[in-house]
């Protein structure tokens, strides 16, 4: 199993956002997700649902695509792997706001979803 590159944000390329002084959100489906279980080597699947609000800059689709399958021989736990992806489409897109739903396929009888969220939630402590 591969380690994920840090570089992996220069994958992701973006265009200007056509319509800065409105608010909308994009959505997108991305249902051919995979990377390795990290204890067992064993390929997970998993159904990403993208969905962010952006400010000056928007995600190029080719590129989102090409950075997915960068994962596809990493091994990650399901938690560690959609916190990283929506940390590294922050950084790149500073949106105002996103969210990345994260459904993995059944494994042992478990089904997993994993949901971030930018800006975090203010939670009681």
């Amino acid at each position: 199993m591969q380690q994920h590159k840090k570089d992996s944000r220069n994958i992701l390329e973006t265009f200007e956002n056509p319509n800065v002084d409105r608010e909308y959100t994009i959505q997108i489906r991305i249902p051919e997700f995979t990377c390795l279980c990290p204890k067992t080597g064993q390929p997970d699947f998993a159904t990403l649902h993208l969905e962010y609000v952006p400010a000056s800059l928007c995600v190029e689709l080719k590129s989102l695509k090409n950075y997915i399958w960068s994962f596809r021989q990493v091994g990650a736990f399901h938690e560690a792997v959609t916190n990283a992806i929506l940390d590294d489409l922050v950084a790149v897109l500073t949106p105002r706001r996103a969210r990345l739903t994260a459904e993995f396929n059944v494994r042992g009888g478990i089904y997993t979803t994993v949901v971030a969220e930018y800006p975090s939630p203010v939670r009681d402590r």
